[in-house]
């Protein structure tokens, strides 16, 4: 709850149970109407329990991401993971992996979608910065804008957040990610989006990559999370970029060369006969790089 709004952490524990007392023998449960402001503009506000059928639309901004049998338990354990890692490296480890299912980047403070639940990155960063002070950046590499990450930290100076990803003239969600999206306040000019053309390869995505290193250099981290997707692979089925196995390790090796203690948490990836290799070689340019 230093990220995420207390109502979303309520209604996930028993939302499924819930639903299934009035509704039961419902497999997979996904909103069916959303709570959008202007639904309701001018009226007076809505008690703050509704019934469970609008409750949903209250918490969730999509219909990709059902709630189904043992949601809370598995998104709460990905939380586990992602915070498990994180101590890891807290207490002196150079780097870690968390292998987080489900992933959580598209999780903003008060809502699910996006396959996400709990923002397992944003949830790591906010507890080196409450438990030790750091000064944190999750630079995101997966396909698709971490628009709940980038929500979470948007007017705080405390958090950077650098993301390469497809364009949102294209790619999901659509509705953030552009490069003119610097941060707010507090925050201006702590937040980096590099949207990224079709077909994009090894050699140009390193290119910019190499940017983001630039940016994240100048911001002068404590710690490293990565929101590490390989959705940019050249083979993987929902995506249009072209990042090769080698491409990945030489991913992990630049962001070794930024020399911080580093955390990377799974995002997506969606070739599962290919995942384990593009990851792989991913976690070996990191550690090979930073001799670990």
């Amino acid at each position: 709850m230093r990220v995420h709004d207390a109502g979303l952490v309520r209604f996930l524990s028993d939302a499924w149970e819930v639903y299934q007392t009035q509704f039961p023998g419902t497999r997979d449960v996904v909103p069916e109407l959303f709570d959008v402001a202007a639904l309701t503009a001018g009226m007076d506000a809505a008690p703050d329990m509704l019934p469970i059928k609008a409750e949903l639309g209250r918490w969730c901004f999509e219909t990709t991401t059902p709630i189904t049998a043992g949601t809370y338990d598995a998104a709460r354990s990905a939380v586990d993971v992602a915070l498990s890692a994180t101590a890891r490296v807290l207490t002196g480890a150079p780097t870690a992996y968390g292998l987080c299912r489900p992933p959580g980047h598209h999780a903003p403070t008060g809502l699910y979608g996006g396959y996400c639940f709990f923002n397992n990155a944003a949830i790591a960063a906010g507890h080196a910065v409450a438990t030790v002070g750091a000064r944190v950046t999750v630079i995101d590499v997966d396909y698709h804008h971490g628009n709940g990450t980038q929500q979470i930290f948007y007017a705080r100076d405390d958090v950077q957040y650098v993301s390469l990803h497809g364009d949102p003239q294209r790619a999901y969600p659509y509705v953030s990610g552009f490069a003119n999206e610097t941060g707010t306040g507090q925050g201006s000019g702590h937040n980096h989006n590099y949207p990224l053309p079709a077909h994009t390869d090894d050699a140009a995505y390193l290119a910019v990559l190499g940017q983001a290193c630039e940016a994240i250099e100048r911001f002068n981290p404590d710690l490293v999370v990565v929101s590490l997707g390989v959705d940019t692979a050249f083979d993987d089925p929902i995506a249009d970029l072209a990042i090769t196995t080698d491409g990945f390790a030489r991913q992990g090796a630049m962001i070794a060369g930024l020399g911080r203690p580093t955390v990377v948490l799974q995002e997506g990836g969606y070739d599962t006969a290919s995942l384990g290799r593009h990851v792989t070689a991913f976690l070996v340019g990191l550690a090979k790089a930073s001799g670990t």
